[in-house]
């Protein structure tokens, strides 16, 4: 393949998007993922970049057409409890939220967007929505809202009011893209726009995510940024695969132990057993071959 002739967009999220003049770029995305006109408000300040580029994200005020205010977090880490790290990073967001005393508290709605360039748990799909739901344990029967609560917080779900999840799991698209989220998944993937696309926001890539843009410094931390990408990936794999062998080493020397374990105690039964069998010639009564042997009075009559 082909050098791309465009910035990678784990590396513009880190260096460029957080510009106001490049927020085209995460708007398109954000539009084509929702299905709705989504317009940046404000750049939350706890937005983060890694210097060994194991993660960055992003927390963001937005907008819909219909004027609605949303609170989007946009992830992108490269970790084992990736899971567990989406929960925290959005229940984190959450708490800012509530004890915001600026207009955030006007928010009404938390979408938290991951970009995941690994494997991440077992799935054919690219891409994931989660939301929460409650349902009756005996009946099956969805929680709704009642009218009052749908007049009162705008919503006709329950769901609704909770945070949503996305997982674009990027490393796994390997087709023609045919939607524009396919497209974009695709720039997300290769780092190249897919000719033809028409997905919001990918003209803006074009125009201000080239390569050619940057400096030679800028080019030079961008390479570099490259090579950490596999040398963290190799290090992932390197540390798997170890894993595996330990695994495997410990599983058969347990299994060498357990099986001298359980043939000592296997010899010992059968030395028992001989023993009272002999007692038994002998014309010893039941008990005192129990004491001996430390058999039961039903194992002894058995002989």
């Amino acid at each position: 393949m082909a050098q791309s002739k465009y910035i990678r967009f784990d590396w513009a999220m880190k260096r460029l998007l957080r510009n106001k003049v490049n927020f085209g770029v995460l708007e398109g995305l954000l539009t084509t993922l929702l299905g709705e006109r989504i317009t940046i408000q404000k750049l939350m300040e706890n937005s983060i970049e890694d210097s060994q580029d194991k993660f960055s994200f992003a927390n963001m005020i937005v907008t819909n057409e219909k004027q609605e205010t949303f609170w989007i977090e946009i992830q992108n880490h490269n970790e084992y409890a990736y899971f567990e790290r989406t929960i925290f990073d959005i229940s984190q967001c959450l708490y800012n939220y509530i004890t915001s005393k600026s207009n955030c508290y006007k928010v009404c709605k938390v979408y938290s967007v991951n970009i995941v360039y690994f494997t991440l748990g077992h799935g054919t799909d690219i891409v994931y929505h989660g939301k929460t739901e409650f349902r009756g344990i005996h009946n099956g029967e969805l929680l709704e809202l009642s009218p009052f609560q749908k007049q009162t917080f705008k919503v006709n779900e329950v769901s609704q009011l909770y945070p949503e999840y996305y997982i674009l799991k990027v490393n796994d698209f390997n087709r023609v893209a045919k939607t524009p989220l396919e497209e974009w998944i695709y720039y997300l993937n290769t780092g190249d726009v897919p000719e033809g696309a028409s997905a919001p926001g990918l003209e803006e890539v074009k125009e201000r995510l080239k390569l050619d843009r940057m400096t030679k410094t800028e080019l030079d931390a961008y390479y570099r940024h490259l090579d950490n990408i596999v040398i963290l990936r190799d290090n992932i794999f390197t540390e798997r695969e170890e894993g595996r062998a330990e695994g495997r080493a410990e599983g058969r020397a347990e299994g060498r132990a357990e099986g001298r374990v359980e043939g000592r105690v296997e010899g010992e039964r059968i030395k028992q057993l001989e023993i009272a069998r002999n007692l038994k010639k002998l014309g010893l009564n039941t008990e005192a071959i129990c004491q001996a042997t430390g058999l039961s009075p039903q194992e002894v009559e058995s002989l």
